[in-house]
């Protein structure tokens, strides 16, 4: 009875500590997501001439987010929610960063700076 009230008490400690590591770990998979699409976005316009007031489309965009012909922002979302059609992602004008869909700030603190 001693053992199963330890092993109670110490899932008692681990489950909040492992219920923020997960959030922290989607938050961040989140902002790796839009670091990407920016930096597709930069290296499209840098190589077609685009400027900072240029919104590309995801076709634009999809040969610069390291999948090769056949990636598209459709497979890139934010880990919070489900998949969701379009991405998850607002891609934005060239010169205005990405923003997420999903973005709530409180339980989802992500925005690229």
């Amino acid at each position: 009875m001693i053992v199963v009230a330890i092993i109670g008490l110490l899932a008692a400690i681990a489950l909040p500590n492992f219920v923020q590591a997960r959030k922290t770990s989607q938050t961040d998979a989140c902002i790796n997501n839009l670091r990407q699409i920016d930096g597709a976005k930069q290296q499209f316009a840098l190589e077609t001439g685009k400027t900072t007031i240029y919104t590309p489309v995801s076709a634009d965009i999809q040969p610069y987010l390291g999948r090769g012909d056949t990636g598209s922002l459709t497979r890139v979302y934010c880990p919070l929610v489900t998949p969701i059609p379009m991405g998850g992602y607002t891609i934005n004008a060239v010169g205005t960063p990405p923003i997420c869909t999903q973005y709530d700030a409180t339980n989802h603190p992500s925005a690229l700076d």
